[in-house]
């Protein structure tokens, strides 16, 4: 459905439109249309294709999604494709945006987003000097919009890092730190599915040949970039995190094992020495040493008690008790 369509002029807006009354105000000096859609019928897509002569190769990609983040030139125009990122029951979720931008008209489609953009909507009204320059600051702002969502995002999975990590040294489930920081690993490869492609298509808005639609406006593109950077590398340096996390958790799962392993052996020579002594001395052999003597069975229980206390100490003193 179409959410929204307005005429700008000069940086201020005109009037709410139809798509039939998109001609009279396109054909305007120092005018240009932004339509946002939300999840169109073909039918809806073709009367702007039709209207704003679209590409018919974007129009298809805008229409069947599952696109990959990027930015292309069609002549005097270009189609951006966004993927934002938004947390939904705890599972990142990532949708779509398309974006159709041309010297007097902007389209944004959006698929499976769940937040609207009407706050760019109102921070673009309320800078018109910005607006002024027309269709191009609206896709900064879209652009600029979409990453600054990553940003929550990534802080939330930073502190789910940490809660692992707590977890890992406090002793608690190894089962599920690892099953947790495997859920953490595959949050991240989402959100760098997302946000990776689009830094390097965001180049090509302020560095080298600039589309004819997007100059005069490097710099803010810049700043998108830049902000593509950070998000990148905490992308990077939270999955390196993640990466040692589930090394040290293997570590100690093995150090844990090492250490039952020691008590278990420890255990085995506290009872194998009256087994020992119990086994030779229950042979029935008639001429064995001792064994008509009184003190005999005394004599062998104190043995096997001070044998054990030895080593029961030196084990307690090698830590294996």
């Amino acid at each position: 459905m179409i959410v929204n369509c307005v005429a700008y002029q000069r940086g201020r807006r005109l009037a709410d439109l139809s798509i039939a009354e998109i001609r009279q105000y396109t054909n305007q000096p120092d005018c240009f249309v932004w339509v946002a859609l939300k999840d169109p019928e073909p039918a809806e897509l073709e009367a702007l294709q039709s209207e704003f002569d679209l590409h018919e190769l974007a129009v298809e990609d805008a229409s069947h999604g599952h696109q990959r983040p990027k930015i292309e030139e069609y002549g005097h125009s270009i189609f951006v494709v966004l993927h934002p990122v938004e947390t939904v029951e705890l599972e990142l979720h990532i949708g779509e945006v398309a974006v159709f931008v041309g010297s007097n008209y902007i389209v944004s489609v959006r698929r499976n987003v769940r937040q609207g953009f009407a706050d760019v909507r109102a921070r673009s009204e309320s800078e018109p000097e910005l607006l002024r320059h027309g269709p191009a600051f609206v896709l900064y702002a879209l652009m600029d919009a979409v990453v600054d969502r990553y940003l929550p995002v990534l802080d939330s999975l930073s502190e789910e890092v940490e809660e692992i990590e707590d977890r890992i040294f406090t002793g608690q489930s190894t089962k599920d730190n690892v099953e947790a920081l495997y859920g953490l690993k595959r949050k991240l490869m989402i959100l760098r599915h997302a946000a990776g492609p689009l830094l390097e298509a965001t180049g090509k808005l302020h560095g080298g040949r600039v589309p004819a639609v997007c100059s005069g406006l490097q710099e803010y593109f810049r700043d998108v970039s830049d902000h593509l950077v950070r998000v990148t590398q905490g992308i990077d340096n939270l999955r390196d995190m993640v990466s040692t996390a589930m090394s040290v958790n293997l570590s100690l799962i093995t150090i844990q094992e090492t250490e039952v392993t020691k008590r278990l052996a420890a255990y085995a020579a506290l009872v194998a020495v009256p087994t020992l002594i119990a086994g030779v001395y229950g042979m029935n052999f008639d001429y064995m040493p001792e064994l008509r003597w009184r003190f005999g069975y005394l004599v062998a229980l104190g043995t096997m008690a001070g044998i054990d206390t030895y080593l029961a100490y030196r084990f307690r003193q090698a830590g294996w008790l």
